[in-house]
């Protein structure tokens, strides 16, 4: 299990060696849902797919709050490893575990109740409602685990080791491919032997990551115990407008798709092929993201402030030569990969040329996750929500709008893709000139 002490040493080498396991993690998370649908849709049909898929969007909607306030986790307790501090991360290592267990159990036993009138909130198809709520149902039983093995990795990771995550993940998303079809069809559970295969899945993850961590002593563990008023405060501080932060963008990708429904199914129906390609492309800038809020988080709480802007210079770079080159292969190949998950044409072409215009921008995006991961790393989350709004709600969704009346369908791309520019252009002046700089956390200098 390798730990890294990011406040000195080759940053180059570093960011390479611990950003590339966290983007293997990632494809991996995303391989989970995509998994599932295969056996469900190959095994049940196309109605228990379809339960799947709006049960999905309930799971990933939480998923992607716990992200957020594993991100306050992550940069408290990489600053308490930065200052060398063993009792401040044993005592906010202790608040995160019980605060974080009161809601995943809170969130769990609501979410069982709720499961029917969520589904219907959500405009479910009656005849998927049965089979959606059993595959939720048995979800939000095991929502404990996918809280559990997710913030391990941001332990982990806060300490320098984003290897251990790699494996347990890997171990999980290899039991979950044997175990659906085996319930599914050993077992003859339906849709809800998927579920409770997912759930099994994550909760071996989550034993092996603990006992692993347990085990080699790689934070100072403890009995549960309560936390200080201080401690929650500051988790609820940095936790609550990260955890929005998810939000925020979930509710922007909805604003922007009802400019894209107005065009009718073809552009609908490329414009959702070309989102599932888009989330692979931002899979390599997310886990940029990552890796600098650690490193970063390590150096502020070390005081090496000459390292944390080595680390945001080193991060762009890194970026901008991966995200060039993908540029470039979409380019060249956007119809293609449109044409694995639509066959019309009109579809097909739609999301070709839609792919082809934003493909240059997406570099600037991801200048965009690099910068905010290194203000983030400082513990200034409120100010990182505020830079989403302003990237969702005042440029990207108005752009998209804006030049789609003008431009037509082909103004969707140019308008994401402006947005994606001033909104680089954004966060770097925030970077160079706000007061993130001042959001120093608690604790042992």
């Amino acid at each position: 299990m390798s730990q890294h002490d990011f406040t000195r040493g080759n940053l180059w080498e570093q960011m390479v060696r611990f950003s590339t396991p966290i983007l293997l993690t990632n494809l991996l998370q995303v391989s989970y849902q995509f998994i599932d649908s295969l056996w469900v849709g190959n095994l049940l049909g196309a109605n228990a797919l379809g339960a799947v898929s709006v049960s999905g969007a309930v799971i990933f909607t939480i998923l992607s709050f716990i992200i957020g306030v594993n991100n306050a986790a992550l940069t408290i307790l990489s600053q308490q490893k930065g200052k060398a501090d063993n009792a401040g991360l044993k005592n906010y290592l202790n608040a995160f575990v019980v605060i974080l267990t009161i809601l995943s159990v809170l969130l769990g036993v609501l979410g069982y109740i709720f499961s029917e009138w969520i589904l219907v909130f959500l405009g479910t198809p009656d005849a998927m409602i049965s089979s959606a709520k059993a595959f939720l149902e048995i979800s939000f039983i095991g929502i404990i685990f996918l809280f559990g093995y997710n913030f391990i990795a941001t332990i982990l990771r806060s300490v320098g080791d984003s290897k251990t995550p790699l494996i347990f993940v890997f171990l999980s998303v290899v039991l979950n491919t044997v175990l659906v079809p085996v319930f599914i069809i050993y077992f003859g559970m339906g849709i809800q032997g998927a579920a409770l295969a997912t759930v099994i899945s994550q909760g071996a993850a989550f034993l092996f990551g603990l006992t692993l961590i347990i085990k080699r002593k790689v934070v100072p563990f403890a009995i549960p115990y309560l936390p200080k008023k201080e401690e929650i405060a500051l988790i609820f501080k940095l936790g609550i407008p990260s955890g929005l932060q998810m939000t925020v963008i979930s509710a922007g990708v909805m604003a922007i798709m009802s400019v894209v429904n107005s065009f009718g199914e073809d552009v609908v129906a490329g414009f959702g092929a070309a989102q599932r390609i888009d989330s692979l492309i931002m899979l390599p800038a997310m886990a940029l993201s990552t890796a600098v809020n650690s490193m970063a988080g390590q150096n502020i709480g070390a005081g090496r402030w000459d390292r944390v802007h080595k680390i945001a210079i080193y991060g762009v770079l890194y970026n901008l030569s991966i995200m060039v080159t993908i540029a470039v292969v979409i380019f060249l190949f956007s119809e293609l990969g449109i044409g694995l998950f639509v066959q019309e044409q009109a579809a097909r072409e739609f999301g070709g040329q839609y792919l082809r215009i934003v493909a240059f921008f997406y570099p600037f995006l991801g200048i965009n996750f690099i910068l905010n991961g290194i203000v983030r790393s400082s513990g200034a989350m409120f100010q990182i929500l505020v830079l989403n709004i302003i990237s969702f709600w005042v440029l990207r969704y108005p752009l998209t709008y804006l030049f789609s009346e003008k431009l037509g369908e082909a103004g969707i791309g140019l308008g994401m893709g402006t947005a994606f520019v001033i909104g680089s252009l954004t966060s770097y002046l925030y970077y160079r000139y706000g007061k993130w700089k001042k959001e120093l956390l608690p604790g042992k200098e």
